[in-house]
C-alpha cells in the first residue's frame, strides 16, 4: 500500500473515533495493522477478553514470527489457564490446554508438562513457581506491565505504536476544501450554492440574473459563509448535519412548536439547540455543511470540548458573593447509623435534613438541634398490591436501599426511590410527622432518580429506572400520566425544569445520552452524549439561566461542564479532578454562583465562571473518597457525607450565626418547657391542608423562620455540648449531670450471648486473633506457633453461614490432619517469642511468624507457600500496603521496619526511628502514610510516596504515672482513615494524622486493670477494649465514655474466672458491629454478642443524636440488583 494511501487510513481512523464509532475503529486498526492501540489493548486485557484480544493481536503478528510474538500470545493463554483453574473450571482449563497452549510444546516440552500438571492440584499456588500469584485483577496488571515491554521491543511493532500528529477533523478539512476549489471552478458561481451530494463533482447551476434570499446568521455554525467559502451543503449530506438553534434555545423551540404533529415535522423554529441525530423527513428544510471558518464549532459540539469563543445566550450578572461565603466550617456531626445514600434539605426550613440510607431507611434531622425528627425503616405498605416481579424479587433478596430522597417544591411531601421497583411519597409538617401517602410500584427493577414537577398547574412525580423508561404521575392519586421511552439503557437521572412557560425533563441513562422530553407522546426532542458516557446528573443554577452536568465515566474520570443551550454544546469544562475518580462524582449548586463536588476525599469548590478549582476543604478528614453532598437553599449550610454512617455539616458565617440562634431557642425552650406556647395552625401544602399533630405529641412553639419541637431536659442530653456555642452554663451543667447516668454493667451470662469455641488440642495462650475478611471464620496464633481456623458451618440456625455465639463452628483442618505451624527452629527458647499475622483481603493465603521465618501458608490446605526473613532480627508485626498486595511493612525486633516485596523478594528499604521492637503498624490511603508504634510507646509518621519520617511522638503519659512511658503499644486507624486509635496498657487514645491526640481515657473505677487490648467495632462507632483482671469494656469512639461493661463472670465459668484469665486480644467482626472475639490468656476463644433482647452494646445509655442501632455498610447491604452503578 503507498504511503498516501496508508494515511488516508489514519485520516478514516480519526473520522470514525470523532464520530464514536468505537468498534469499527479497532476493526480498522486490526485489519490495516497500521496503528496499534495500546490503550484498547489494555483496556480488553483487564477485562480479561482473552478471544478479543487475541483476534486484535492477530492483525499485527502471530505467534510463529519471532520470539516475542510466542512470549506475548504464550503469556495471555498461560493467564487465562490460571484463571480457569483458580475458578476452579478444570473442563475449561483442559480446553485450553489442549487447544491454546499444546502449541508451546513443540518449543519447550518441559514446560508444558510443568502447566499440565496444575491440574492435578487442589490450587496451583501450591506450585513454588506459583505461590505469589494474588487475584485475578492484579495478576492481570503485572502480566500487563511485561506485555508492554515485549511489545515495544517486537520489531514487527516498530513505528505502530504512535498515531500520527495531525490536526483534529483533517478528513473534513480536506473535504471543504476540494469543494471550495471545485466552487472556484464553477462557470456561473453562486454566493449559496446548494450542494445535496460528495459523490459527484459539483457545478452550480446558472442562475439566470436572479439571486436567492440571503442566508440566515446561524450561531451555532458561525457568520454568514463568505464567496469563496464552501457554505451550505443540502439535508442529504452523509455526514452528521447540525440543526441551527432557535435564538431561545430549548424554551424557544418548545414554546413554538406546533405540538398537533409530530416533532420530526415540526416547521417553523428548528428543534432543539441539543440534537445531535435530527430526524428531519426528505422534504424538510436544508441541513448547514460544516465550513471551513466552523469546523472549530462542530468539532467542540461533537466532542463536548470547549472552545475560546464569544457564546451567545444569556448574560450573567456579578456577583457580590466571595469564596468567605462558601461554607466550609464543620458545625455538627450526625450519626445516621448506616450508609447514607441521599440528601436534601428542606426548601423552607433552611436547618431540616432529609438523608435515605443504604439498608431503605429515611431521616429527617433538625441540624440545629441535632435531634432526628423522624426515622422510617423501609417496609412495602401493601404487599398485595404490588406486581409479582417485585414480590418475588423481595422474597429472594429482602435487602433495599434509598437510591433518591427529595423534598417537593413548598415542604409538605417528600418523595423516596428505592432500589427495587418502588417509589413512596410522604406528607410532612413541621413536627417532624411523616405520613404515608402514596405507593407506586413504578418500574421493573431499581428506581433511580426521582423528581417533583409542576406541568399545567399540577404536581406531579417523576421517575426513572433500569427499566430504559421515564414516568409521570400525579401526585395526588397516583396514577400515571406519562411513560417516555427511548433510550436504550437503564435511565440514571432526571431533571425536570421550564423555561417561558414551557416545562420538560432532561433525563440521563448509563450509556451517556442525553435525551429531553415534553409532557406529550411525542418523543425525545434531544439526543446527546454526556462526557464519560456513563453516570451523569444535571443541575441548573437556582435562578434557572444555567445548566451544569456532572458525571463519571467507568475508568474513573470526572467530567463537570457547563452547557450553552443555545447552541447545544458545552460552554466551560471545570478542571481540578482526580485522574481516576475512586466513586460517580456527586455535585451541587448553590447561590447562582458557585459548584461543589466531592472528589479524593474532599469537597472542591469552583466559581461558576472560572474552570479552575477555587478551593477546597476536607471536612477535617473522615470524608469518603467520592463524598454525597447537599446545600441548604441559602447557601450557608452543606451537608457532607462521612465513611463512617455519618453527616457533617458544614457552615459559612451566615449559617454559624443561624445555629447558634436556633441552640438559644432550643435552650430557652427546655427552660420554659412549662410555659405556654403558640400551637402552630394546620398548613396548606401542595396536596391540600396538613393536619397538626395529635395531642400526644409536644407542643410546637411559635418561631418567625420555621417552628421548633419543644425539647425537655432530658432531651438536652442528646445534645453534644461541647460544641454549642453561647450557651447559659447551668444548662451546660443539668446536661453533664444526664450524661453521667450509670453505664450498664453486664455480670451475669444471661445478659450476653456467649460461646467457647471447641479445641481439642493442647490449648496455649492465645496471641493473635482476627476474623476472615468474609466473617465465615475465625483464625486465632497461639505462642507454641500454631494456628486453629474455625469456621461455622451453613445449618437451620445458621443459614448465612456467618460467626455466631448461637451456633458451634468446628474446629477446621484438611484431610490430611496437617497443622499450620509456624518456623521456631531459630527462636529463642528463654522468652516467649513475638507473632505476628496478616491475612490476605481474599481470605486465601496468611501470613505469619512466631519469632522465626515468616511463612507464608495457603488458607485451605495449611501448606507453606514460601518462607522468608530469617531471624535474627524476628519479625514483630505485618502489614499489607493499602494499593499493592504485594508490598508488606514488616515490624522487626530491632527496631527497624522493612518494607518488603514479596514478588520479587527483596527488600525496598529499611526505616529507623524507634528505639524498641516494633509492636504496631496502620496505613491511611486518605493521607498516604504509614503509622508505626513500638515498645518505646512512640508515634513515627512515615510517608507512603519515598518512607520518609515525617514527625514522631511519644505517647502522653496519664497523670501520675511515671514518664517516658514503655511497653508494646498498638495504633489502628478509623474508618475514616483520620482518626487514630493508639493502645497502651496505661490508655486508649485517639490522635489525628498529625499525631495530635485529641482525648484519652485512662484505668479507673470498676475498670482499673491495666489495658491488655482494644480495637475499633466494624463500623467505627465503638472501641472494644480488654482488661488484664478479664473485663471487657465497650466505649464511644468519638467521646470515649463507656457504653458498657462486661465482668468475666459473664463469659467464664466460675471455675476459670477465680483464676487471672484475661483477654490478651480482641477481634472485631467486620461486618456485625457488635460481635466480637476474645483470645484468652488460658488458650480459650470466646465469641459474645449482646442477648437477644438488646440489640446492641449498651442500650440503655442516652446516645448522642439519638442514633439507633448502627448498621455496618457491609456489601451485603450496599448491594443492588440494578445493573446501575450505585450513587
Amino acid at each position: 500500500m503507498s504511503s498516501l494511501s496508508r494515511e488516508l487510513v489514519f485520516l478514516i481512523l480519526q473520522f470514525l473515533d470523532e464520530e464514536k464509532f468505537k468498534k469499527t475503529v479497532h476493526k480498522l486498526e486490526q485489519e490495516s495493522g497500521f496503528f496499534f492501540n495500546m490503550k484498547y489493548f489494555e483496556d480488553q486485557v483487564q477485562a480479561g477478553e482473552w478471544e478479543e484480544v487475541e483476534k486484535y493481536l492477530s492483525g499485527f503478528t502471530k505467534v510463529e514470527d519471532n520470539r516475542y510474538s510466542m512470549k506475548i500470545f504464550f503469556e495471555i493463554r498461560k493467564q487465562k489457564y490460571l484463571e480457569a483453574l483458580d475458578r476452579l473450571d478444570r473442563a475449561k482449563a483442559v480446553e485450553i490446554l489442549v487447544r491454546d497452549l499444546k502449541v508451546f510444546a513443540s518449543f519447550n516440552e518441559d514446560l508444558f508438562k510443568e502447566i499440565t500438571q496444575l491440574l492435578t492440584l487442589d490450587n496451583f499456588r501450591q506450585n513454588e513457581q506459583l505461590s505469589k500469584y494474588g487475584d485475578t485483577k492484579s495478576a492481570r496488571n503485572i502480566m500487563l506491565v511485561e506485555l508492554k515491554k515485549l511489545i515495544e521491543a517486537n520489531p514487527l511493532f516498530r513505528d505502530k505504536l504512535a498515531f500520527p500528529a495531525f490536526k483534529a477533523s483533517r478528513l473534513r478539512t480536506l473535504i471543504n476544501q476540494s469543494l471550495n476549489w471545485q466552487h472556484q471552478l464553477c462557470k456561473n458561481p453562486r454566493p449559496n450554492p446548494d450542494i445535496k451530494t460528495l459523490f459527484t463533482d459539483h457545478t452550480c447551476a446558472s442562475s439566470n440574473g436572479t439571486r436567492g434570499p440571503p442566508p440566515a446568521n446561524n450561531p451555532l455554525t458561525g457568520p454568514v459563509p463568505k464567496p469563496g467559502v464552501f457554505p451550505p451543503l443540502g439535508g442529504h449530506g452523509p455526514f452528521q448535519p447540525v440543526v441551527s438553534p432557535s435564538p431561545s434555545a430549548i424554551a424557544g423551540w418548545m414554546s413554538s412548536a406546533n405540538l398537533s404533529i409530530p416533532h420530526a415535522a415540526v416547521a417553523g423554529a428548528p428543534p432543539a439547540a441539543f440534537l445531535k441525530h435530527p430526524r428531519a423527513p426528505p422534504g424538510g428544510p436544508g441541513m448547514d455543511y460544516l465550513t471551513a471558518d466552523s469546523e472549530h464549532l462542530i468539532k467542540r459540539f461533537r466532542s463536548g470540548q470547549p472552545d475560546e469563543v464569544s457564546f451567545s445566550g444569556s448574560s450573567h450578572p456579578s456577583n457580590i458573593y466571595s469564596p468567605d461565603d462558601l461554607p466550609k466550617t464543620v458545625i455538627r456531626n450526625l450519626n445516621q447509623g448506616s450508609n447514607v445514600m441521599s440528601m436534601d434539605f428542606h426548601p423552607q426550613q433552611q436547618t431540616v435534613l432529609l438523608v435515605g440510607t443504604n439498608v431503605g431507611d429515611i431521616s429527617i434531622w433538625e441540624v440545629g438541634s441535632r435531634e432526628r425528627l423522624a426515622l422510617k425503616t423501609f417496609k412495602v405498605w401493601d404487599i398485595s398490591s404490588c406486581s409479582m416481579p417485585f414480590q418475588t424479587t423481595l422474597v429472594k433478596d429482602a435487602t433495599i436501599s434509598v437510591n433518591r430522597c427529595v423534598w417537593g417544591p413548598d415542604g409538605s411531601i417528600l418523595g423516596v426511590a428505592f432500589s427495587k421497583h418502588i417509589v413512596q411519597i410522604y406528607t410532612y409538617n413541621p413536627a417532624g410527622e411523616l405520613r404515608q401517602h402514596l405507593e407506586i410500584d413504578a418500574h421493573i427493577g431499581g428506581v433511580n432518580d426521582i423528581a417533583f414537577a409542576h406541568p399545567n398547574k399540577q404536581l406531579c412525580i417523576v421517575t426513572c429506572g433500569d427499566d430504559k423508561t421515564i414516568k409521570v404521575w400525579d401526585a395526588v392519586a397516583g396514577r400515571r400520566q406519562y411513560t417516555f421511552e427511548g433510550h436504550e439503557a437503564p435511565v440514571y437521572s432526571v431533571c425536570p425544569h421550564y423555561k417561558e412557560n414551557i416545562q420538560f425533563i432532561f433525563s440521563t441513562a448509563i450509556d451517556g445520552k442525553i435525551k429531553a422530553w415534553l409532557y406529550d407522546s411525542l418523543g425525545s426532542r434531544v439526543d446527546y452524549d454526556a462526557p464519560g458516557l456513563w453516570c451523569t446528573t444535571m443541575a441548573y443554577s437556582a435562578d434557572g439561566t444555567r445548566l451544569f452536568s456532572c458525571g463519571t465515566s467507568k475508568d474513573g474520570e470526572s467530567h463537570l461542564v457547563e452547557w450553552n443551550e443555545s447552541e447545544g454544546a458545552i460552554k466551560r469544562t471545570y478542571s481540578g479532578f482526580r485522574k481516576r475518580s475512586l466513586g460517580v462524582v456527586q455535585f451541587d449548586t448553590t447561590r447562582n454562583r458557585f459548584l461543589a463536588a466531592g472528589d479524593e476525599f474532599q469537597i472542591k469548590f469552583w466559581d461558576m465562571d472560572n474552570t479552575n478549582t477555587l478551593t477546597y476543604t476536607d471536612g477535617d478528614g473522615g470524608l469518603p473518597a467520592s463524598p454525597r453532598l447537599r446545600f441548604n437553599r441559602e447557601g450557608s449550610l452543606l451537608a457532607v457525607t462521612t465513611s463512617d454512617n455519618g453527616i457533617k455539616v458544614l457552615a459559612n458565617g451566615d449559617g454559624q450565626r443561624m445555629l447558634r440562634m436556633l441552640e438559644t431557642r432550643v435552650f430557652d425552650g427546655a427552660r420554659g418547657f412549662s410555659e405556654a406556647g403558640n400551637v402552630k395552625p394546620a398548613i396548606a401544602g401542595s396536596l391540600g391542608p396538613i393536619p397538626n399533630v395529635s395531642a400526644s405529641v409536644s407542643p410546637i412553639f411559635e418561631r418567625t423562620d420555621r417552628t421548633q419541637q419543644s425539647m425537655s431536659l432530658g432531651n438536652m442530653a442528646t445534645v453534644e455540648c461541647s460544641r454549642v456555642a453561647d450557651v447559659k452554663p447551668r444548662i451546660l451543667d443539668t446536661g453533664d449531670k444526664v450524661k453521667s447516668w450509670k453505664f450498664p454493667d453486664t455480670a451475669d451470662s444471661s445478659q450476653l450471648k456467649t460461646l467457647k469455641l471447641p479445641d481439642p488440642l493442647t490449648a496455649s495462650k492465645v496471641v493473635r486473633l482476627l476474623y476472615t475478611n468474609s466473617g465465615l471464620a475465625v483464625l486465632a496464633l497461639a505462642t507454641n506457633a500454631v494456628h486453629k481456623l474455625w469456621k461455622w458451618p451453613r445449618n437451620e440456625r445458621n443459614p448465612s453461614g456467618k460467626s455466631s455465639a448461637s451456633s458451634v463452628p468446628q474446629l477446621w483442618q484438611p484431610t490430611n490432619g496437617a497443622l499450620m505451624s509456624n518456623d521456631t527452629n531459630d527462636v529463642k527458647t528463654t522468652e516467649d517469642p513475638v507473632s505476628c499475622i496478616a491475612l490476605s483481603k481474599n481470605d486465601s493465603y496468611v501470613m505469619s511468624a512466631s519469632g522465626g521465618k515468616v511463612s507464608l501458608f495457603n488458607m485451605m490446605t495449611f501448606k507453606v507457600m514460601t518462607t522468608f526473613m530469617p531471624p535474627p532480627p524476628a519479625a514483630t508485626y505485618l502489614a499489607f500496603h493499602p494499593q499493592d498486595n504485594n508490598i508488606i511493612a514488616i515490624g522487626m525486633e530491632d527496631s527497624t521496619i522493612q518494607i518488603y516485596n514479596v514478588r520479587v523478594d527483596e527488600v525496598k528499604t529499611k526505616l529507623k526511628g524507634h528505639q524498641k521492637r516494633i509492636s504496631g503498624l496502620a496505613f491511611s490511603q486518605s493521607f498516604n502514610i504509614l503509622v508505626s508504634s513500638g515498645a518505646d510507646a512512640q508515634l513515627c509518621v512515615w510517608s507512603m510516596d519515598g518512607w520518609e519520617k515525617k514527625k514522631s511522638r511519644p505517647v502522653q503519659a496519664p497523670p501520675g504515672h511515671p514518664s517516658p512511658l514503655v511497653g508494646d503499644t498498638r495504633v489502628q486507624f478509623h474508618n475514616n482513615q483520620s482518626h487514630l486509635l493508639v493502645v497502651h496498657e496505661s490508655q486508649i487514645s485517639i490522635y489525628d494524622a498529625q499525631l495530635e491526640c485529641s482525648r484519652s481515657w485512662y484505668p479507673r473505677d470498676t475498670l482499673s486493670a491495666a489495658i491488655s487490648s482494644a480495637i475499633y467495632s466494624c463500623d467505627g462507632m465503638m472501641i472494644i477494649t480488654g482488661f488484664c483482671d478479664g473485663a471487657v469494656g465497650l466505649f464511644d469512639a468519638d467521646s470515649l465514655s463507656l457504653r458498657c461493661r462486661i465482668a468475666p463472670t459473664a463469659y467464664l465459668s466460675s471455675s476459670v474466672s477465680s483464676n487471672i484469665t484475661f483477654p490478651v486480644v480482641i477481634a472485631a467482626h467486620p461486618s456485625d458491629p457488635n460481635q466480637f472475639a476474645l483470645g484468652m490468656s488460658d488458650g480459650a476463644v470466646h465469641v459474645i454478642e449482646p442477648s437477644d433482647a438488646e440489640t446492641k452494646w449498651g442500650g440503655s445509655t442516652p446516645q448522642d443524636n439519638g442514633v439507633l442501632p448502627s448498621i455496618p455498610s457491609s456489601s451485603a447491604l450496599n448491594s443492588q440488583p440494578s445493573e446501575t452503578p450505585s450513587r
